[in-house]
């Protein structure tokens, strides 16, 4: 059996996860339907500055935690 290389395994708020490979972490948000704004991400245990999700790259076993806002009253 082949292994798909047009993804990778990662884990994602404490799961394992397929995501497509060569996603940014601004990328793997919006295919998450998660507003980069709203988002705080912390990548292999460090917080990621907002403005670079966009250049940030998702690698093979990387971890990732998303903590996402929501409004309310």
């Amino acid at each position: 059996m082949a292994t798909d290389t047009a993804t990778i395994r990662v884990r994602v708020n404490g799961k394992d996860r397929e995501i497509t490979r060569g996603l940014t972490v601004r990328g793997l948000l919006e295919s998450l339907e998660l507003h980069p704004g709203m988002v705080v991400v912390e990548l292999n245990r460090e917080i990621l500055e907002r403005d670079s999700y966009g250049e940030t790259d998702v690698s093979p076993g990387d971890t990732l935690e998303l903590v996402h806002f929501v409004g309310g009253g």
